[in-house]
This record gives C-alpha cells, sequence and structure tokens, in this order.
C-alpha cells in the first residue's frame, strides 16, 4: 500500500481506546494485518509525551535496552489487547502504521511482532509518521536490527521528530525518510498533518 495511503487510514481509523488514554485500531485484509495507532489526542496523550527520562524496556538475560518511559507505559496499555490478534497463525504479513504520538507506539509494537512472531521476521513493516525518537542509550546493532523494516517519515523541518533530543540520547529507530523541502513550513506547521500529506503527495509515495 502506499504511504499516502496508509497515513490517510491512519487519520481516519475508527480507534478504540485502553488505558492510558491508547487509541488503536486493527483490521485483517486478506493474510495481512494492519495495525493503527492514533496521534496524541488531549492531555493525557501530551503528558505521556513530555515524560521522556528514559526507563528499561525488555531484558534478555545480560541485555537490557531502554526507551522514553511515557511511550513505553502508552505502549504496555495497548499490548494486551492486540496480543491475541498478532499472535493468529493464519497471518501472512503485519504492517504497523502510527502518525506523532501513535508513531512513537509504532516503534514498539513492530518490535513487539518481531520479538514474538519470528517465522514473519521478513513480511514485516513499520511506519512511523511524524514520530519522535524512541529508544534510548546506545543499544547493540543486534537490538536496531530489529527496527531493519520500519521507517521514520519526517517532514524536513517537523518539530517533533527531532524530540526528545539527542543530547539526551535518544535516537530514531529504522530508516529515516525525509520529504519536502527544509524552510518552506514553520517547525509546528511541518507537523501538521495537512502538511505531511501535502508534501507525500508531492513525492507520489
Amino acid at each position: 500500500m502506499q504511504l499516502t495511503r496508509l497515513f490517510a487510514r491512519c487519520l481516519d481509523a475508527p480507534y478504540l481506546q485502553a488505558e492510558k488514554s491508547a487509541n488503536y485500531y486493527s483490521e485483517r485484509i486478506g493474510g495481512l494485518l494492519y495495525i493503527y495507532l492514533q496521534s496524541s489526542d488531549g492531555y493525557e496523550d501530551w503528558k505521556h509525551n513530555f515524560d521522556f527520562p528514559a526507563r528499561p524496556y525488555r531484558r534478555m538475560g545480560k541485555t537490557v535496552w531502554y526507551a522514553h518511559r511515557g511511550f513505553t507505559k502508552v505502549w504496555r496499555a495497548i499490548e494486551p489487547h492486540i496480543a491475541p490478534v498478532i499472535a493468529d497463525p493464519g497471518l501472512q504479513g503485519i504492517v504497523t502504521v502510527g502518525y506523532s504520538h501513535g508513531g512513537a507506539l509504532a516503534v514498539f509494537c513492530h518490535e513487539y511482532i518481531w520479538y514474538h512472531r519470528p517465522d514473519l521476521r521478513l513480511r514485516i513493516h513499520g511506519y512511523s509518521f511524524g514520530g519522535p525518537r524512541v529508544l534510548w542509550g546506545n543499544p547493540t546493532d543486534e537490538i536496531r536490527s530489529r527496527w531493519n523494516r520500519f521507517t521514520v517519515v519526517r517532514n524536513i523541518d517537523d518539530l517533533i521528530t527531532h524530540l526528545p533530543p539527542r543530547a539526551l540520547g535518544y535516537s530514531h529507530v529504522g530508516t529515516l525518510l525525509q520529504i519536502g523541502e527544509k524552510g518552506k513550513y514553520s517547525r509546528i506547521d511541518a507537523h501538521r498533518k495537512e502538511s505531511i500529506q501535502t508534501e507525500l503527495k508531492a513525492a507520489r509515495m
């Protein structure tokens, strides 16, 4: 599916709400499962957005990796709701899509799928539109490889995609795909859904 269509569906999906104001939606088309994660929708979401000290996320023997504390809390609220859907043995592939706050949650969702569905690792894709940085510290190449099929779509001057600052130890995962033109929008306007849609269409993606 084209990025323009994926983003449009992410904006318009009939989201369900879990705890901590976490909004998600999944739909299956044939053997392909699509998971959508909604952008910030109210005060509680923004509270989690700025709760960015790092905390341990997953422990594997002596290996521990760290992530944004606020987004970790929200993902934990969504996880039990979509875990049974992800576990369906009939699936042939999974696509995870999120915008802004939802883009950060897509990072966790994609890694959850990679970890729990090794049979699908070559058939999973993830997309974060205008999503912030989530991973903290200096994770190993093995850990970063979990997002080899994950793309962060940045409208160049989008402020949110530059937060939390790299100076605090945060980084994006996967491939960073930049769209748009530098200086065309303000840092806030570059993050607006209309601006991202315009640049995706202009790039024919």
